[in-house]
């Protein structure tokens, strides 16, 4: 069988618990194992490691749903300052989940006229008070992309229509993709006085949109950390070159897997002034003493699954003496600050989005 990486057995394990929540069906469960671990058989001996019912498995002759092939779109023009969405269809939406249509183009500059409120574009199943609906007039925002490792990758750029310098905070998306809800994070921040920079980390593959719901959390697991690594420290370089943004005052956040980024870019970009992962599983403990930025952690009080390493990790970041806060958010699971999700909780993601805005204040 197959040995997996740190990340894809973390996606297996969180696609187990939400099985077992009912928040994914069977087929949505097996499908995306399969993925991960490379077939059907593999997916069913990862299974029965993880205890399901033999009822609970497929039947022998049952296929796994494969996605429709779809064209690869044409790598991003290097001379563009900013790029469209890629063109590929959508992958329908899970029926738990509030169907995502493509994101669109928003305008670069304030100079255009005022939007109403009619024309605004809320984001699919928001629930947040600080959702930020597309063509906010106090948000600037468009599609940029920048050279990483030899490759053009693609990203969304908000911050303040306002004429200034700002800090910037980048952000790492969940094991979705880059999608509108971590667009609307990024817009969130812009409303907040920072630059923020939300980067694709399927860029290569052709963008988050190329692919189906399915396989994008296999595709993400299988490319080395390190490349998700060097892509936030590519994303790093192109904002200190941007005239808007101060470039000794960066931060960075990540959701879940991007979490997971998080804490490993804080142990890698020396430049980092602060960190704030939510509920990631933690880098390799041996090199938290290379940490130079002030991190706070989000964890919620249900998550057994991350809360397992929580205790040891505190442990290596106190004696590396690291300036660092945990805080533990009390009677919410994993993914709680996601409002387009079924674990979202108003009152404890509103106080995590507080106490972010609060630390980057401070630190950043």
């Amino acid at each position: 069988m197959k040995k997996l990486n740190t990340f894809q057995k973390y996606f297996v394990e969180e696609f187990y618990d939400d099985y077992c929540e009912g928040l994914i069906s069977r087929r949505q469960f097996i499908r995306r194992v399969a993925y991960i671990s490379g077939g059907m058989t593999a997916a069913v001996s990862i299974m029965s490691l993880l205890g399901c019912a033999p009822s609970e498995l497929p039947e022998p002759t049952e296929p796994i749903p494969s996605p429709e092939p779809t064209a690869t779109p044409p790598p991003p023009d290097p001379t563009a300052t900013s790029v469209s969405e890629p063109t590929a269809t959508p992958a329908p939406a899970e029926p738990t989940e509030t169907p995502a249509p493509a994101a669109t183009e928003e305008p670069a500059t304030s100079e255009a006229a005022e939007p109403t409120a009619s024309q605004l574009e809320p984001v699919p199943g928001a629930q947040s008070p600080f959702s930020v609906p597309v063509g906010d007039p106090a948000v600037s925002s468009s599609r940029v992309t920048f050279p990483s490792q030899g490759d053009e990758i693609m990203a969304y750029l908000a911050g303040p229509a306002a004429e200034g310098v700002y800090p910037a905070i980048l952000v790492c998306h969940e094991n979705r993709g880059l999608n509108p809800h971590i667009e609307d994070v990024a817009r969130r921040f812009a409303r907040e006085g920072y630059v923020a920079l939300a980067i694709d980390l399927l860029s290569r593959e052709g963008g988050t949109a190329a692919h189906d719901r399915d396989e994008v959390p296999a595709l993400l697991s299988g490319a080395p950390a390190e490349r998700h690594v060097g892509d936030f420290a590519a994303g790093l370089a192109y904002l200190q070159e941007q005239p808007d943004v101060a470039g000794e005052r960066i931060g960075m956040t990540g959701y879940c897997f991007g979490g997971g980024i998080t804490w490993r870019c804080a142990v890698a970009l020396q430049e980092l002034k602060a960190a704030v992962p939510f509920y990631g599983p933690a880098p390799d403990l041996e090199q938290v003493p290379n940490i130079q930025a002030a991190v706070f952690g989000v964890y919620a009080e249900l998550d057994e699954r991350i809360n397992a390493g929580k205790d040891a990790l505190e442990q290596a970041l106190i004696e590396a003496g690291i300036t660092y806060q945990m805080k533990v958010y009390p009677g919410v699971n994993h993914a709680f600050h996601n409002d387009t999700g079924q674990r979202y909780v108003e009152e404890q993601a509103t106080q995590a989005w507080q106490d972010t805005l609060a630390w980057f204040a401070e630190y950043v």
